[in-house]
């Protein structure tokens, strides 16, 4: 069995980046070959101004703040750590296409393409998940 871990990011509020990124940073730590497909609001965890303004679920701001007592990276600062440790980011064409959003909107270092792309990484990767 491969060494590979793939990971749907279908959510983008604030505490889905931080389960996607700290899932894929830790495999891709343990070397692990790690993709993660980003679709629908998904995209907003790398889109260059949406990442900065990821909402928190109602009634979870105390989570967030904790985050920060915590000293837990910022989403920009894990987006660089996942990219430093090898992982590769695939925005959805299709959702993009959908959304008229283009590569220049996301963080750079990303590919595009669709769901073919993403499954032709996952059909020997495990685990796959999905946040």
């Amino acid at each position: 069995m491969a060494n590979k871990v793939a990971i749907i990011a279908s959510n983008g509020d604030l505490f889905s980046a931080y389960k996607v990124f700290n899932i894929a940073t830790a495999a891709a730590a343990s070397d692990s070959e790690v993709t993660i497909f980003f679709t629908f609001e998904g995209l907003n965890l790398i889109h260059k101004q949406g990442m900065h303004g990821l909402q928190v679920p109602a009634g979870r701001e105390a989570v967030a703040e904790g985050f920060e007592k915590a000293n837990v990276p910022a989403v920009p600062q894990l987006i660089e750590m996942a990219q430093d440790l090898g992982v590769k980011f695939i925005a959805c064409q299709m959702t993009m296409d959908v959304m008229g959003l283009t590569k220049e909107d996301f963080v750079d270092g990303i590919d595009v393409g669709g769901a073919v792309t993403f499954l032709e990484f996952a059909k020997d990767a495990a685990p796959t998940l999905t946040f």
